[in-house]
């Protein structure tokens, strides 16, 4: 019975460990395609902690009745210690909280540096703005929208913000950080429990896998800019509970952080460089970000479709349009968009000329790591 014990004690303390691994930024364990392994591994805890308790219970006696009672205590101690950090001091919910209140103010009210990158959406005419210095500390924050349930999201590790409707089969679903697959933040739903990538709301363990969440349009700006484009929008306001770790963001959005998981390479097409990218039906393309800052207007194609990528004046804030509505290519003086027939603002609203609107996309900036990855036959601009 004593092997039996020590075998339940190795079992607890391996599969407590690898629960965690295949699902945190451990050395190795994101390069791997392991997460229907750490599905399977998560599904079946009580089934598994079960089992390696019983058999540790079971020799428990034989182990105590011996003369050497340290090593079966340390034992039962080192196997408690490593079930309480892998469940709580390195679960992704206890170590990134969501905001006890989601505290929105307009621009005369805000407190919030017009500098601040933010991931801007809009929804029935009601726009709001979420600084990535909080959004990338909580990963998501749930709110409404124009009378719409939203989750706005964003991964550091993978510097990208996506903003969807937290809607499952018709019915508003609740979501908690459960870990990370390929460097991406995931979550899981309340209802099934099943896995969420958040660069594109997939489902990618579980009984939803392959189901998507719908997605919002968004756009990355600072503050300034988007407050000038949207006057009457409601900017999210920090939570004084989290203030500390506010703190420890503030340099990230510039690319000044030191973390390894978070810090930017200014050489492009580096695993850390920063690029654009936009995806158009199946196909998908990146835009370094260096050379957009040069250029400040790219016209292009991807796949198909005509499209043109922008840098506003600020050098910070993006924006994507799809040129079916325009006969020719747009260029850009300070930040107004020209064809030879018509003139448009940032929000692509034509201003002057003939014609229609400019159709927005969606565009994301993101580290090159990432976007390669999650869009593995994507182009290079």
């Amino acid at each position: 019975m004593k092997a039996v014990f020590y075998l339940g004690i190795t079992g607890i303390i391996l599969y407590e460990i690898a629960k965690v691994y295949f699902i945190m930024p451990m050395p190795g364990s994101q390069q791997m395609n392991s997460i229907d392994l750490a599905y399977f591994l998560h599904s079946w805890r009580w089934t598994f902690r079960g089992l390696f308790w019983i058999m540790i219970v079971a020799g428990a006696f034989s182990v105590f009745s011996g003369k050497t009672k340290w090593a079966p205590l340390v034992s039962i101690l080192l196997a408690t210690a490593v079930t309480y950090a892998a469940n709580y001091q390195m679960a992704a919910d206890t170590m990134f909280y969501q905001p006890n209140e989601v505290i929105l103010y307009n621009a005369s009210l805000n407190k919030v540096g017009n500098d601040r990158l933010v991931i801007g959406t809009e929804a029935n005419g009601d726009p709001k703005a979420y600084p990535i210095q909080y959004i990338g500390y909580h990963h998501q924050v749930q709110d409404v929208i124009g009378g719409k349930p939203v989750i706005v999201t964003y991964c550091t590790v993978c510097r990208t913000g996506r903003v969807f409707e937290p809607v499952v089969n018709g019915k508003k679903e609740t979501f908690r950080l459960v870990g990370m697959d390929h460097f991406n933040a995931m979550f899981e739903d309340a209802t099934t429990g099943s896995w969420w990538r958040q660069a594109n709301g997939e489902a990618i363990a579980g009984p939803l896998k392959g189901h998507f969440l719908p997605e919002l349009a968004s756009t990355q700006t600072t503050l300034a800019q988007w407050v000038k484009m949207h006057p009457d929008s409601k900017i999210m306001q920090p939570d004084p509970v989290y203030q500390a770790k506010y703190d420890s963001m503030s340099r990230y959005e510039s690319g000044k952080g030191k973390s390894e998981l978070t810090r930017t390479d200014t050489v492009s097409w580096k695993e850390k460089s920063w690029v654009v990218g936009i995806k158009a039906g199946e196909k998908s393309k990146a835009f370094d970000w260096n050379r957009l800052k040069k250029e400040r207007i790219v016209n292009d194609q991807v796949g198909a479709v005509a499209v043109a990528l922008v840098i506003a004046a600020d050098n910070r804030s993006f924006f994507a349009f799809d040129r079916e509505r325009t006969d020719n290519a747009l260029q850009i003086r300070n930040d107004t968009l020209f064809t030879d027939h018509a003139s448009y603002n940032l929000l692509g609203k034509r201003i002057s000329g003939s014609g229609k609107d400019l159709k927005r996309i969606n565009a994301y900036q993101e580290f090159w790591h990432s976007w390669r990855t999650f869009h593995p036959g994507t182009k290079q601009y």
